[in-house]
């Protein structure tokens, strides 16, 4: 394998320090992904082939790993309207990460 050394870190959507695989759609209009890339977003955002792998690398010798945790349905809501997507829509992508119980 190559070795490739760098300093940061490459946080990929759904891991628990960006937890929103939404923001694969993101990545994929403004980079123009699938064209460039032919690697197609399934329904599930999946990527397609299945071997296919994305992040956002953040070049700093001090970027470190998080964990985002637990959070409420304040958050979501708040989420939800500077997204402008339904706050069932961000409930149903992010809730292994929510406080509560949904409805």
């Amino acid at each position: 394998m190559h070795r490739i050394k760098y300093q940061g870190i490459r946080p990929a959507p759904g891991y628990p320090s960006q937890p929103d695989h939404t923001e694969k759609l993101t990545m994929w209009e403004l980079m123009d992904c699938e064209k460039l890339s032919g690697i197609k977003l399934t329904e599930s955002l999946a990527m397609d082939p299945a071997a296919s792998v994305s992040a956002v690398f953040f070049a700093h010798p001090k970027a470190v790993y998080f964990s985002v945790g637990k959070i409420c349905e304040d958050q979501v809501k708040d989420y939800a309207k500077r997204k402008e997507m339904p706050v069932e829509e961000i409930e149903r992508w992010l809730s292994p990460i929510l406080s509560y119980d949904r409805d």
